[in-house]
């Protein structure tokens, strides 16, 4: 006798689902009975899976009763519920907690709160954690919108007896019931303990970032001037690391990635080749700190390959990050200095006050040190005179002040703090190679566009591996 078939409701799938994922669906019924939650389980291709499916066919799943008075569809099998209205909700939800690394919190249009965290087995994204069973609204504004979904076909009497199985869940309970989820999920990633800890980071890089090109967004309404590349701020990040002001450090970097993603958004591979020459730069700065050439090449060719490998913007800007953090230890940090806190002083004043005439003795008396002895340690730590990088620094002003403003020399140079026309012309010309006047009228040295000529002969062959 021929055996009759079951009719198909996805749960004889069960040989197809990852048993990380089973393990998962076994621990969060448990999770569901303590705290009473609903809970489900998706796999890498944002799908329940199958042996869930008894779990979503319940009264409190709120979500059925959308699908039968929204969009008028039954669930008899587990695809059924690809009819969701909420489907493409729940999936981006999902994949913004795979993007942070973390649990993600939501509401649904009728005012139910939901949570979700990642499965990672190896790095390597299999699944994630949905929980809910909890209003984030007050439930007679949930009422009434599960009425006019319903379109008056289920009465606001039924409804409210619905709801009364709904618990008001606070800001702070759900957080801490996804706090909890995420402390299962990390439970279940074998292997994928700092793989957390690299996408949160990731996370709160890309969070400041976008900060960033907000407040960019306000200074430069569509239509108007892109702004240039700053730079200046590349001169204030290497000043930043080398009086060990990382924290500085990190928020500079964050305003040049912000600049560069602002002006060039769909030009990925330009921005890596900044990325590049920021590397460069460092890694040169690193030949004062005793370092050989060979091993700075060897650094360098590291660094560079971190760079090509990177295939995201939230790739490239925790490369960088990681890579400017390690040369501030080696490199440019104060830390171990004798007189670091002094150094710190002083170089916090010089920045304040270099565009106008300042002495060694207002210096040193910002450093807390006498001038004889600021004059000998400065000499010693910053690896030049104070008068060569005084001047320097305000050569460097003054070429972006030549390119970007109309202003007279004598204008730039007052600007600047140089004392006269004079003069600013004698030292732009020591440092930079050529008058102000021609530096101007070939349209500046340093904003040049950039190409893969712009690098070193070790720069162009990993460029093109």
């Amino acid at each position: 006798m021929k055996e009759k078939k079951q009719p198909k409701t996805g749960v004889n799938a069960s040989s197809r689902t990852d048993p990380i994922l089973l393990k998962a669906y076994k621990m969060l019924t448990a999770y569901a009975k303590a705290t009473g939650a609903m809970i489900c389980v998706h796999d890498h291709n944002y799908l329940p899976i199958p042996e869930i499916f008894k779990e979503l066919v319940i009264d409190k799943n709120i979500c059925l009763y959308c699908m039968r008075h929204k969009v008028q569809a039954e669930v008899n099998k587990l695809q059924d519920f690809n009819a969701c209205p909420c489907t493409e909700m729940h999936i981006n939800a999902i994949k913004e907690a795979n993007r942070f690394g973390g649990s993600y919190i939501y509401m649904c249009d009728l005012g139910f709160m939901f949570w979700t965290s990642p499965i990672y087995v190896e790095d390597r994204f299999v699944g994630a954690l949905i929980g809910s069973g909890f209003l984030g609204i007050d439930g007679e504004e949930s009422s009434a919108q599960m009425y006019q979904i319903g379109g008056g076909a289920v009465p606001m009497q039924e409804i409210r007896q619905k709801l009364a199985s709904f618990l008001r869940g606070d800001p702070d309970k759900i957080k801490a019931l996804a706090e909890l989820m995420l402390i299962l999920a990390k439970s279940l990633s074998a292997g994928s303990e700092e793989y957390y800890k690299t996408m949160k980071r990731r996370a709160e890089q890309q969070a400041e970032l976008s900060a960033k090109i907000q407040e960019l967004k306000s200074q430069y309404p569509a239509g108007s001037p892109l702004p240039d590349y700053p730079l200046d701020k590349e001169r204030m990040l290497l000043s930043a690391l080398r009086r060990g002001d990382n924290e500085t450090g990190r928020r500079i970097l964050n305003e040049l990635l912000a600049i560069l993603l602002f002006s060039n958004p769909d030009h990925f591979k330009y921005i890596q080749f900044r990325a590049i020459e920021l590397v460069v730069l460092l890694s040169r700065t690193n030949v004062t700190s005793g370092n050989t050439e060979k091993v700075i090449l060897e650094t360098n060719n590291q660094y560079l390959k971190r760079i090509q490998k990177a295939q995201t913007v939230e790739e490239l800007t925790d490369v960088l990050h990681s890579i400017v953090e390690r040369m501030a230890g080696q490199i440019f940090s104060f830390r171990g200095v004798r007189h670091a806190s002094a150094l710190r002083k002083a170089e916090r004043f010089i920045w304040e006050n270099y565009t106008h005439k300042i002495s060694l003795q207002e210096i040193a008396a910002a450093s807390g040190l006498s001038a004889p002895y600021f004059s000998t340690i400065f000499k010693e730590e910053m690896g030049e005179n104070l008068s060569s990088y005084l001047n320097r620094i305000r050569v460097e002003k003054a070429s972006r002040m030549l390119t970007e403003t109309d202003l007279s020399l004598s204008e730039i140079a007052g600007s600047c703090g140089f004392e006269d026309q004079s003069w600013f012309s004698k030292t732009f010309k020591h440092y930079i190679g050529v008058s102000p006047g021609k530096y101007r009228g070939q349209g500046g040295g340093m904003n040049q566009e950039i190409s893969e000529h712009n690098f070193a002969e070790n720069c162009r062959r990993i460029i093109k591996e």
